[in-house]
């Protein structure tokens, strides 16, 4: 399963955020691509179900060759809506639904395949044989190319896969959210050959100086040393892990994105890496 070392998540690029005009989609989507950074993440229901097709229209406007990019979707998660009849927040993974959301997705995107398609977040009422039956479906009839998982654990990544091969998984993973250095995850990972994607890789690095002061002096320090910002340590602390994570970052500034990419070539010590470590536990390791 290939991305770009940098994927660039576009929940906020509609209606859940900067709003951007199908040229400003264009323009945006062409600056990634001038960036290396070749590889998209969406989600049937970013921008209240809208941010695909806005995507999609602005990706033809854009003429670029679709094998010159890789693109995400995910479903599973149904919110309160009165054009889908959703009453309630809720998980919904029959097969006849995954396959037509899959469907849905490629048609907005205006493309005819999705690179990788992931289930957004385990449902209590998972059929596992129904979710296979689904993907290997989509798999044969060439509409998804690989298939993955959004925040699941380990043993439901272990159930599943006894069914249908999960190639790709997108987990919480930020200097906030430290835990899957911590726990097997991402030894599960490796040694499933899964490919980690962290979402929300910066964590919460804007309200530092009111969470964790102790990171923030340890970042401020770091920043200095190796003449670089705080979020470009962010990236390069989950850079060094073997792995190799893949951050699903969100910015729309062209000029961030740059800096994001740049931290990709930082070597933290491994020394400066266990001090981010601590400082973000708030205690050294055992």
């Amino acid at each position: 399963m290939y991305t770009s070392k940098l994927i660039q998540g576009c929940m906020t690029w509609g209606r859940w955020g900067k709003q951007l005009s199908t040229r400003q989609m264009a323009s945006q989507i062409e600056d990634c691509l001038s960036l290396g950074v070749t590889t998209f993440d969406h989600a049937d229901i970013y921008g209240e179900y809208t941010t695909e097709a806005e995507f999609g229209k602005a990706f033809t406007e854009s003429k670029i060759k679709r094998e010159s990019i890789q693109l995400i979707s995910k479903c599973g998660l149904q919110l309160p809506n009165s054009t889908r009849d959703n009453r309630v927040k809720h998980y919904q993974y029959d097969s006849e639904y995954i396959i037509a959301q899959a469907e849905q997705s490629i048609s907005n995107l205006n493309c005819d395949y999705l690179d990788a398609f992931l289930l957004h977040r385990p449902s209590p009422l998972m059929d596992l044989q129904e979710i296979a039956k689904s993907i290997i479906y989509l798999k044969e009839q060439g509409k998804i190319k690989h298939f993955g998982v959004s925040n699941f654990t380990t043993q439901q990544i272990d159930l599943l896969s006894a069914h249908v091969e999960v190639e790709g998984h997108q987990l919480q993973c930020s200097l906030n959210h430290y835990q899957p250095f911590t726990n097997d995850i991402l030894q599960h990972h490796s040694s499933k050959q899964i490919l980690t994607m962290a979402w929300s890789p910066l964590g919460s690095l804007h309200r530092l100086h009111e969470d964790n002061l102790s990171l923030d002096k340890v970042l401020g320090e770091m920043a200095i040393r190796y003449e670089c910002e705080k979020a470009q340590l962010a990236i390069a602390f989950l850079n060094q892990h073997t792995v190799g994570i893949r951050p699903v970052v969100g910015t729309t500034q062209p000029k961030r994105l740059k800096a994001l990419k740049e931290a990709l070539t930082i070597e933290l010590s491994l020394q400066d890496w266990f001090l981010i470590l601590e400082a973000s536990r708030g205690h050294e390791v055992d």
